[in-house]
């Protein structure tokens, strides 16, 4: 099976140098959702934008999100569901519930739910990431039934991480697909 990506920037949008990007250039088998306002991010838009991109999939998808874009993806399968969606990959989850690990234009989407997903899931952090502690990251992982892996000291696994294409989380997503 090869499956569609609808890749889910968080904010900022990820820059032009950031893997999300550039995973959305190499396959063709990959939208991104784009929202109208990557600096102000406000729930209720942003979770409109993306049911709005999931209710127009046609094959079976796995939802690739990063940072805000991971809990966003929690927050809609908290709400809706879609039988195209089969799997999901949160890399970074911003941890929105925290004072201490997001800036307060993100605690609009908060709290985060802690709900089992009704789809297969991976959640991948750093053990240095600057928006979410690896502790948390794993209690996270482990509420929403995820499976969890943490890739060593890489940031906030974003273009200042300097990972390019990220081969590393590609391997992750191909060893994902086969698995599901």
């Amino acid at each position: 099976m090869q499956p569609h990506l609808l890749i889910i920037p968080g904010l900022g949008g990820s820059g032009v140098n950031h893997w999300q990007r550039l995973w959305h250039k190499k396959y063709p088998n990959s939208n991104m959702v784009e929202q109208e306002d990557w600096e102000k991010p406000i729930l209720d838009k942003w979770l409109a934008k993306l049911n709005e991109s999931i209710q127009e999939l046609q094959q079976p998808t796995i939802l690739v999100g990063h940072s805000l874009g991971a809990i966003l993806i929690t927050l809609w399968a908290n709400q809706f569901q879609n039988k195209n969606i089969v799997g999901a990959l949160l890399v970074a989850p911003a941890d929105v519930d925290s004072s201490e690990h997001t800036p307060d234009i993100l605690w609009n989407f908060a709290p985060i739910p802690f709900n089992k997903l009704t789809f297969p899931s991976l959640v991948i952090t750093s053990t240095n990431d600057p928006y979410v502690s690896t502790e948390r990251a794993e209690f996270l992982s482990k509420s929403w039934g995820s499976q969890f892996t943490t890739i060593g000291p890489k940031g906030h696994i974003n273009s200042e991480s300097n990972l390019g294409i990220w081969e590393e989380g590609q391997d992750y997503l191909k060893s994902f697909v086969e698995n599901l």
